[in-house]
């Protein structure tokens, strides 16, 4: 009686308690990234870019390159109604659980989501206003890489007033995160939202606050020293209501630069730098690799790649073979073998290309640069949709095999 007494108490007291130890959360210890039962964990995965956060040249635009550009050429072509749902479909499709579920079968543990502030405001974005999209979109891509799995980085691409200054945080040709109060306070506001939402979420890893800060075409000297007071700001908003999750902090000069940083300020910090076309050694990772000794904190690669197949295998053993872990960009694009998966150009798209190349200025260019017959128009973009679900992709297995991951 007395064993079956213990067995019960076990059951419904002590086994919840061993479960949840068990599904406890990624964490840091020293220089290492941990799982809940305090090994080392080596991120190995990729980014889904273009999917919440719309990139020109991923669209095969040039100077249309924002996501504003692209949803004003877009709305342009078809109309702001058809627009909508355009983009609607365009979120619902770009990357679905077949995406999530190959990504496991390969080996892949851990991805990076791209999103754009917008999502958790009631500004126009994508062709909705409604500030709780961004936690639909996400919980459920979140769900299908927990059913997998697979641990997730949120990724904050744009910022409130732009962090980069550059196409890729959809601002306004400047960082004026640095200089704005305003803009700083709605960024804590958002991620402080973000993290009271997923604070008990154990698949995800961690929030990467800012990425790309502070491009190289602005004085280092004059903004660099507003980049860790601001990630102090956002993370203490983030720490009044979780407590759990690790938070990544990326290098000025497109995560290149950690000379702005000093003590760490965290006990759950990752310092995250970018690497695109240097030489694939150990010497263009140096820097970071003595910030981690005399810090004694994680480090880790959260973009690389875009290069070729010989290239992303040197670098990536190079990463591991110094203990740092990495997601290279990106997982799909458009008629490229530089990652993960592709897909065909639809027809007719050359003359969506073709239109958001030419100058569209003043109502009479975009007149004059409109084709013409608009249905061609619409067929083509949906049709890019259409060719962007998984179904329609394939595999790019040079560049998959490159990454050690499996091509079968």
């Amino acid at each position: 009686m007395r064993k079956n007494s213990l067995l019960v108490l076990f059951l419904t007291v002590l086994l919840p308690f061993c479960l949840k130890a068990q599904q406890g959360f990624i964490s840091t210890k020293g220089k290492e990234i941990v799982t809940p039962n305090g090994k080392p964990f080596m991120m190995r995965g990729t980014n889904l870019g273009n999917w919440l956060m719309p990139e020109g040249y991923m669209f095969k635009f040039s100077k249309t390159n924002s996501p504003k550009l692209i949803a004003e050429a877009i709305a342009e072509l078809i109309g702001p109604d058809e627009a909508k749902r355009f983009w609607q479909k365009y979120q619902d499709s770009y990357i679905t659980r077949p995406d999530i579920h190959y990504l496991k079968t390969i080996g892949v543990n851990s991805i990076r989501i791209p999103f754009n502030y917008k999502l958790f405001t009631a500004e126009n974005y994508m062709g909705q206003n409604d500030a709780n999209r961004g936690f639909v979109l996400l919980d459920r891509v979140i769900g299908w890489c927990k059913a997998e799995g697979i641990y997730v980085i949120l990724d904050m691409h744009a910022a409130p007033g732009g962090q980069t200054g550059d196409n890729i945080d959809d601002g306004y040709g400047y960082p004026f995160l640095f200089k704005s109060e305003a803009s700083q306070q709605l960024c804590a506001r958002i991620w402080k939202r973000i993290a009271d939402h997923y604070k008990n979420e154990t698949i995800i890893l961690g929030y990467d606050l800012l990425n790309e800060p502070i491009a190289t075409y602005f004085s280092a000297k004059e903004l660099n020293p507003y980049l860790e007071p601001v990630f102090k700001k956002i993370t203490a908003a983030i720490r009044q209501v979780d407590k759990n999750h690790i938070v990544i902090l990326g290098g000025a000069q497109w995560d290149s630069n950690f000379k702005p940083f000093g003590q760490p300020f965290d006990s759950k910090l990752v310092y995250q730098f970018h690497k695109y076309w240097t030489p694939p050694t150990k010497e263009v990772i140096q820097d970071y690799l003595d910030f981690r000794d005399k810090y004694h904190v994680p480090i880790y690669c959260g973009e690389t790649g875009e290069n070729t197949d010989g290239w992303c295998d040197t670098f990536k053993h190079v990463l591991e073979q110094n203990h740092v872990g990495w997601h290279f960009w990106p997982y799909k694009k458009v008629d490229n073998t530089r990652g993960f998966v592709t897909f065909d150009v639809p027809a007719n798209y050359d003359q969506v290309i073709e239109f958001a190349e030419k100058p569209r200025g003043s109502f009479e260019e975009i007149r004059k640069a409109m084709p013409a017959d608009r249905e061609v128009i619409k067929r083509a973009l949906y049709d890019f949709i259409e060719n962007s679900r998984f179904e329609h992709c394939r595999v790019n297995k040079g560049y998959v095999g490159a990454l050690g991951f499996k091509t079968n």
